[in-house]
């Protein structure tokens, strides 16, 4: 664990000194001329960065020549030391980590493609948004083609074209957020490596549009991915890294998501209390809600805030919170969203076993295996196997005893 947090504090530093444009040769000469001392070399440096040292005398002359707070840094050394059970300080030192090695949004050195404007960049967004709405109603499976498709069309556009600054930051923006319904669509079709990478595209794009929401928005989506995969506690840390980078000044509907998904990491992690706080603070950032809201934020409402309300309880073995949540909520819920309805309805079903009523769990285990086998998602999939197993405890049950007989062969699956 202590080599781990050195290599965590040795990436941010890195991150930081590459933000700065400055090569670790620079820095070493920065150093020594702020400080007064020529004993810094660029060897240093990279032990550093390798996380094999931590510049504790450095510090303050880092924080100096970076233009980054003392106090930021500090605490990142003694989260490296050990001396800090709580997550990382705060986003950068966890971000640092999902930007990759070389940027594939670098422009060419010679571009020799057309001159873009805004109305290119506006055609884009309408097309992202279009993907966002087609994943209401498909499954990952069939979208991931054509979404990677058009991320791969839009990097080449940003690369090889030219235009203004304010147009390529602004096409920036736009591949950012169609980086997040691309991963989103991958982790969706069981392609978490593949998602992780394209959100790590994102995160960067976002980062060079100097959008903090849109940050935190992507790596929100690979916390969310990681909490359900087995990475609880990176996933915990990345949705509250991903909190603190979209800033207090993030638009109240945003803010709202993201602390819905700290309520989900906590969940996952099994800390009760601190999942319900988080559930308390999205709603209270939603009834906040005001006229800045970015588009890709559109589907956030109190409805969506209820089924997470209702899946943290489940989640925590609360089905006597749960069960009316879900129940009303599906009572209203689109149909077309029939993804959506199936994912809720798996939900439902554990928290109706949870309550011992095994034979309304059956009833909608029935309903949820049937919807996901049409399905091209890996999520319905997964789920319909959870809700499965969680059945066999009332196998007694001649309902239940029924639903894995005509379906027992999907936990195998």
């Amino acid at each position: 664990m202590a080599d781990e947090r050195r290599r965590q504090f040795g990436a941010y530093l890195a991150r930081l000194r590459r933000d700065a444009h400055k090569s670790q040769r620079q820095l070493a000469a920065l150093l020594c001329a702020v400080s007064g001392t020529q004993s810094l070399t660029r060897n240093e440096v990279s032990r550093w960065e390798r996380g094999e040292r931590i510049p504790e005398a450095w510090l303050p002359f880092i924080a100096e020549v970076l233009g980054v707070p003392v106090g930021e840094l500090e605490r990142a050394a003694a989260h490296a030391r050990g001396e800090s059970d709580g997550p990382p300080f705060g986003a950068a030192m966890i971000l640092s980590e999902l930007i990759p090695p070389r940027d594939p949004l670098a422009p060419l050195a010679t571009r020799a493609g057309r001159r873009i404007g805004s109305d290119d960049v506006a055609n884009l967004a309408a097309r992202v948004h279009g993907f966002r709405l087609a994943d209401d109603v498909l499954a990952g499976g069939d979208l991931m083609a054509p979404v990677f498709r058009e991320l791969i069309a839009a990097m080449r556009l940003y690369r090889e074209s030219t235009h203004t600054e304010a147009v390529g930051s602004a096409l920036l923006a736009q591949i950012g957020e169609l980086a997040q319904i691309a991963g989103w669509i991958a982790s969706d079709a069981g392609r978490h490596e593949k998602a992780e990478h394209v959100y790590r595209i994102g995160i960067e794009a976002a980062r060079q549009a100097g959008n903090g929401p849109l940050v935190a928005n992507l790596a929100g989506s690979l916390a969310y991915q990681l909490s359900n995969t087995g990475q609880e506690r990176v996933g915990l840390d990345l949705a509250r890294a991903a909190l603190a980078e979209a800033g207090l000044d993030a638009p109240s509907k945003t803010r709202a998501l993201f602390f819905d998904r700290v309520a989900w990491a906590h969940a996952r992690a099994g800390e009760a209390q601190p999942a319900m706080q988080a559930l308390g603070q999205a709603h209270d950032a939603l009834s906040k809600a005001d006229e800045d809201a970015p588009q890709w934020a559109y589907w956030v409402s109190a409805e969506e805030l209820e089924v997470m309300d209702a899946r943290v309880f489940t989640e925590l073995h609360r089905p006597l919170r749960a069960v009316p949540l879900l129940t009303d909520v599906l009572s209203r819920y689109d149909a077309t969203h029939a993804r959506e309805v199936a994912l809720y309805r798996s939900w439902l079903a554990v928290a109706l076993a949870d309550a011992n009523e095994p034979e309304q769990a059956a009833e909608e285990a029935r309903r949820v295996v049937s919807a996901s086998a049409d399905m091209a998602s890996d999520r319905t999939a997964s789920r319909a196997r959870v809700v499965l197993q969680r059945l066999r405890d009332f196998e007694e049950v001649p309902e239940v005893r029924d639903v894995l007989h005509d379906h027992g062969h999907v936990l195998s699956a």
